[in-house]
This record gives structure tokens, sequence and C-alpha cells, in this order.
């Protein structure tokens, strides 16, 4: 038999008028009160469903946005202006989760399906795991990924492809001549940004294609770039690299704007290559991966409210694609 919200409030020792505003106005209700409700929820395995809250009062017009980081950079600005210019018109709001620690994490999946306060949830550039997407999907509303590592359990998604991103970059290098090439990546906390991770695999895959060397140079997000990475250079198994290839542009043009307040010229003496096309590689003159970023939350906002229709089709899984942009900081290795 179902749990009912009966269960709940005898399980919590309150009023079934008490669990029904933890659920739809958590804010007239204490913290104390609000816990004891959700920790017998999730004891008696029950959640609000959507198509019930639906029934009650019509959709909350929410949407959920899953981020991994409290800092809204380049890429994840632009994911939420293309989800906002789709979701605007429709009248939903979009509602931010970021999640910093893994504590934050537990407890969103442990309480947003408990909720049931949201009509869908969009996972951006976060790695969550089949069973956290099983989670989101016992309030029965659709789980959009916008790129995602791994697609198991969403009902859509839209992806970049970083392994064809890397592997561009690398050929293009190749070709100029580099036969030594260093990708210098931040090293995230476990779980809570991918990015770094699919875009060193797809790196150290299109070496080994090419036939090429390659060395890691990883450094923390608190890490000053230019003296991590510049250090990193004088060591042995870096000592020979003559292109280096950033995760992202933000660290690509931090180390490459240090470099020439120096003295050192870009690419006489190395060469630079960065990955996103974000707002400042054209003025630099970064060599980058272009990805298109607002398209691609444009497509995974459509594809959310046609799934909030109904409409199955919907429910498929893009990728995006990936182009090379040649700017003034790459060229043929110093000889």
């Amino acid at each position: 038999m179902k749990t009912s919200i009966t269960d709940v409030a005898a399980k919590a020792g309150v009023s079934t008028a008490t669990v029904s505003r933890v659920f739809s106005h958590p804010e007239r209700v204490s913290e104390k009160t609000q816990q004891k409700v959700l920790d017998a929820a999730k004891k008696l395995n029950f959640y609000i469903s959507r198509s019930a809250a639906v029934l009650k009062s019509g959709q909350t017009k929410r949407i959920a946005l899953l981020v991994g980081s409290a800092r809204i950079d380049w890429f994840t600005g632009l994911i939420i202006e293309g989800l906002n210019h789709v979701f605007r018109d429709a009248r939903y709001d979009l509602v931010l989760y970021p999640i910093t620690t893994l504590d934050e994490r537990r407890e969103f999946f442990d309480t947003l399906p408990l909720r049931g306060n949201v009509d869908a949830v969009i996972v951006s550039s976060f790695a969550i795991s089949p069973g956290e997407v099983s989670r989101l999907q016992e309030a029965h509303m659709p789980v959009v990924g916008i790129n995602v590592l791994d697609t198991t359990g969403f009902t859509a998604s839209v992806s970049i492809d970083d392994f064809e991103g890397t592997a561009l970059g690398v050929h293009y290098l190749a070709q100029l001549g580099h036969q030594h090439i260093a990708f210098c990546y931040e090293n995230f906390g476990e779980g809570l940004h991918f990015s770094s991770t699919s875009r060193l695999d797809g790196f150290v895959q299109a070496c080994e294609r090419e036939g090429i060397e390659y060395s890691l140079i990883h450094f923390s997000p608190d890490d000053a770039v230019f003296d991590a990475v510049y250090s990193a250079l004088s060591a042995p198994e870096h000592a020979g690299a003559t292109a280096l290839f950033f995760h992202r542009d933000y660290t690509a043009l931090a180390f490459c704007v240090r470099f020439r307040e120096m003295g050192m010229r870009i690419p006489a003496e190395l060469s630079v290559l960065g990955y996103d096309n974000s707002i400042f590689a054209d003025v630099v003159g970064l060599s980058t991966i272009k990805q298109r970023p607002r398209e691609m939350a444009i497509q995974a906002a459509e594809k959310t409210l046609r799934l909030l229709e109904g409409d199955e089709s919907a429910a498929t899984h893009d990728v995006a694609p990936v182009q090379l942009i040649v700017r003034s900081t790459t060229g043929a290795p110093r000889e």
C-alpha cells in the first residue's frame, strides 16, 4: 500500500495540515518541524508527486537548475541566459541550486523529490549517479541534462562532445609541428565537476592516436594559474612541451596575460590553446575550441517544456557541435 500523508503525520507526530505546509509552503513551518516531517517522509519513502500537485493547485511553474559551483562563470551564465530566454515566455521561474559540497549534494537529493515543489530538474555540467537520477524521478518529473557525463536515467539531454573538441585541438597542434603538448586542468573535488575529467581523457586519447608526447599539469581552483603552470614547466616531465592546451579559456587567459607581462612572447616561445571561446578569448587573441552553451540551454529548455506537455518525442539525447577557432596564441614550435 502506498504511503499517505496521514502516515507521515503520524510518524512525525504532527497534523496532516502541517505535513501539507512543509511540502507546499515550507517558509510557514519551523526548521525543526520541517526536519521531523522530512525525516519521517524519507523513512516511509513518501514523496509528493508532480501529478498530484497539479491536480490540487496547478503546476508550480518552477524549474530547478542544478550546478556544481557557487560561482557563476561564463558557461553557467550563458546557460542561465539561454534557459530564461525560453522559460520566461512560458511563465516559468528558474530556481538555481549550486552544489559545492558533498553535504549539500546529499541534502539536495534527499529533500527535493520529497518536497515536489518544482516541475522539472535541469542538471548542468554536474556528474550525478544513475541512482541520484532515479531519486529525482521518484517525483515523476522530467530530468534533463546539459553537458552531463552519463545520460543514464535522464529523460533527455544536450551534451558537448569534449572528445571531439580535444581531438580537434590536438590534431591542429600536431599539424603545426608540436611533438609535446602539456594539458593544464583544474583538479575539482570528486563528483562535483567533470569537464576537466572528460576533456583530460579526450586529450590523452587524441595524443596517443597522433603519436605525440604529452604531459599533464593539474592545479586546484584556489591556485594562481600562472604560478602553478609556469613552475610545473621546469619539471623534467614538462620541460619539452612547446604547447599548452588548457581545459578552459578562463585559465588559459590568466596564463597568457601574465606570460606576456613578463616580457615573453606567445606563440614564439610557447603556443597556448584554450577551450570554450569565452567572452575575452577574442580580445586576447586566444586560439580555442568553441562551444555554444546558450544555444544548448535553449534546446534543453525547449525539450523540458515539451516533456512537461507530455511530448515523448522530446526525450532524446543530442550532442552539440564544437569548432576550432584559430587566433594568435598558436603557431609552429620554436626551433
